[in-house]
């Protein structure tokens, strides 16, 4: 038996001005099976976490909702909470960073912080609104990338390349409340000296804390050298003011991840829990946290920082993922697939969802698709059609002949062996979280459970006379065999699981319990443990997520605040053109004369275009699909007569027409061979 550990384990925390929408699931899904897995394995484990509650779009939603911002995050958090219970995510506790705990936590530790003389201020120039008579939040502001280019991002870090910046940093910053062109002023801000940091955390990036890629990605940050972190902001601003610092406040990105913690201590007053035996500079538990790969820089550069300085344990492990997607694109409203959790709740067994993920998710970034085409034929096949189907055509005789008897013996120990063989590895996969992995294996056994079923057909050797022991000993082994794929399937299933528990009449609730088969014990009836997926109720969680999009335009439209809408994670809905405006489109069939790779940009190529009467040189974001060599000579389409934007690499004079989910996934259009560059497409 291996040693009992002590694990904690958080999830990023959802932002309290939004519904929970399946883009969030995925990561809570991920995060719930691995800590029911080692709950499973016989292992102490915590799941704390918190809403994240501060920050001026929460203050401005509240406005335009007509309440304040604590009944807002209050209302938000049950919401949240209501969702998490019904999708069966077992956390141990859940507050909100605008708990008093919370508050507590973040004054002692930048108390600590002080003391210890990472905190420092200056005078910085700061953008402000002089339209609405405020200094601007970095998601207030909105720009050009100053490392990669990528337009419309916020004052903070650029989402398409991941760099974190100042807000003064911005191309062309433009305030996302008024729409007008920012000034600078003044104003004192505190800082947190991250540079003074950086050789601890090289050691600790190095030390098998993080994934090779995101490992790989922070080295690139080392080589800009690390900047001090502006941890203040002025008010307007919901959240907690620093102390002796009035009008100042500090930054959501100092308590949020705070929220961790004084979500555990939370549960530690409430458990008998030691906090410090958890979070002490010296600490042999172990702590992780999952969170998507676009706040990583936050989670394994400010936030270690702030533990290490503060005195405190630094995270085992950062696990990230990557985004979803639904049919291969973006999560859209306007098709329907910007699910929310309760929409799809009100159609469709949680379960089918989890399974889904699970089968998709590996211990990569790589995004997980959400293919629904292939969410009904996997779910139906695997779960339905695999699973639950050895126990629905074996239980019956046991029920009927036998009173529920198992037999005393398994006819064919060496099979039943061959599933506990397995069983390590399987373990070993949902340990390293390579889920998908764990699930393929699983299915594959499952398959040598029905090909043993099929092979001895028990309905026909009921029938025939002086067999029905031998039903009873094949029906044993079928349904201990179920009894195995369910124990394994247990943290990815819960509810199904619970069903086929009650129904063997024994807990799955312990994975070595499977060492010894159940003979002579008696099951219960049997009942449908899980029912196909209709693909209808798919069509009507995308009608009825529509009909959400309907109801909130109508009703947010004459007063919906754009800045709102700038931190809702949702693509917006792009404005109608008619044909006379498509008309001033100029379309080129163009010939890529040179292609090579931005230095400093991890999406762009430069291409040199010939374009028929003149020459003219763009960027594109093509760089994960193409290599470079191989694009030359090639033809494409350019839109020839956009305005020429200065870009921190150039000037990028036109843009290259390509379509596709994005990463390498993406495909320029490229005319046939017999045309010639500078052709007009029309």
């Amino acid at each position: 038996m291996q040693k009992q550990r002590k694990i904690l384990v958080t999830s990023a925390l959802p932002y309290a001005n939004g519904s929970i929408h399946l883009g969030h699931m995925l990561e809570y899904i991920q995060t719930d099976i691995w800590v029911r897995f080692q709950r499973l394995r016989g292992h102490e484990v915590w799941f704390a976490w918190a809403d994240d509650a501060h920050g001026t779009p929460i203050m401005l939603r509240a406005q335009q909702d007509g309440i304040s911002p604590e009944e807002l995050i209050e209302k938000m958090n049950a919401e949240h909470q209501l969702d998490f219970k019904d999708f069966g995510i077992s956390y141990d506790n859940f507050s909100s960073t605008h708990s008093e705990s919370n508050r507590g936590m973040v004054e002692e530790i930048y108390a600590k912080l002080c003391a210890a003389g990472h905190i420092t201020t200056r005078t910085i120039t700061q953008l402000y609104d002089e339209v609405e008579g405020m200094f601007l939040p970095d998601r207030f502001i909105q720009g050009t990338c100053p490392k990669c280019g990528t337009a419309d991002q916020y004052g903070d870090n650029c989402e398409s390349c991941g760099t974190t910046y100042s807000p003064t940093d911005l191309i062309e910053p433009r305030s996302v409340v008024s729409g007008a062109r920012p000034i600078l002023r003044e104003s004192e801000h505190f800082f947190f000296k991250l540079s003074s940091f950086e050789d601890v955390l090289k050691k600790w990036l190095h030390s098998g804390a993080l994934q090779t890629e995101v490992t790989n990605k922070l080295a690139e940050w080392f080589e800009d050298g690390l900047r001090d972190w502006d941890i203040s902001r002025d008010a307007p601003y919901f959240g907690f003011e620093i102390p002796d610092a009035p009008g100042k406040f500090f930054y959501v990105w100092v308590d949020a991840p705070m929220g961790y913690a004084s979500s555990f201590k939370e549960l530690c007053d409430r458990e008998g829990l030691d906090f410090d035996e958890w979070w002490g500079q010296d600490s042999k538990t172990e702590l992780y946290h999952f969170v998507g790969k676009d706040i990583v820089y936050f989670h394994t550069l400010f936030w270690p920082a702030e533990l290490h300085g503060a005195g405190m344990r630094m995270p085992t492990a950062v696990y990230a993922h990557g985004f979803l997607t639904v049919d291969g694109a973006k999560m859209s409203k306007s098709r329907g697939t910007f699910i929310q959790a309760r929409t799809y709740l009100n159609h469709l067994n949680p379960d089918y969802l989890r399974y889904y993920f699970a089968a998709k998710l590996s211990n990569g970034l790589a995004d997980i698709d959400l293919n629904l085409e292939d969410f009904v034929l996997r779910v139906n096949s695997d779960l339905v059609g695999k699973v639950v189907n050895i126990a629905s055509r074996t239980a019956g005789f046991i029920n009927k002949k036998f009173g529920g008897q198992l037999a005393h013996q398994l006819p064919e120990m060496d099979l039943y062996n061959k599933f506990l063989q397995a069983s390590d590895e399987i373990a070993e996969k949902f340990e390293s979280r390579n889920f998908q992995a764990a699930i393929r294996q699983i299915m594959a056994m499952a398959d040598h459970a029905n090909r043993y079923v099929d092979e001895h057909k028990p309905w026909q050797m009921i029938k025939q006379e002086g067999r029905e022991a031998e039903v009873q000993l094949v029906c044993t082994q079928s349904l201990n065999m179920f009894r195995v794929l369910m124990t394994w399937l247990a943290p990815v299933i819960p509810a199904t699981a619970d069903k086929a528990a009650e129904f063997l009449g024994v807990k799955l609730d312990n994975w070595h319990a499977i060492d010894t088969p159940l003979l002579t014990t008696k099951i219960n009836p049997f009942k449908p443990l899980l029912t196909r997926v209709d693909a209808d109720l798919l069509q009507k969680i995308l009608d009825d997520s529509k009909e959400n999009l309907k109801t909130t335009t109508t009703t947010n439209s004459a007063t919906v605040n754009p800045a709102v809408e700038a931190n809702s994670e949702t693509e917006p809905l792009a404005a109608e053109i008619n044909i006379d405006d498509f008309l001033k489109v100029d379309l080129r069939v163009a010939k890529i004369l040179v292609a090579e790779p931005v230095e400093g940009a991890d999406k762009l190529l430069r291409l040199v275009l010939d374009v028929g009467d003149h020459q003219c040189q763009v960027f594109a974001g093509i760089k994960a699909a193409y290599k470079s060599e191989d694009l030359v000579g090639r033809l494409t389409v350019v839109v020839a007569n956009l305005k020429p934007r200065k870009m921190r690499f150039g000037v990028s004079e036109g843009m290259v027409l390509a379509a596709g989910p994005g990463g390498e996934d993406i495909y320029i259009l490229s005319p046939d061979s017999g045309s010639v560059p500078g052709l007009r497409i029309r």
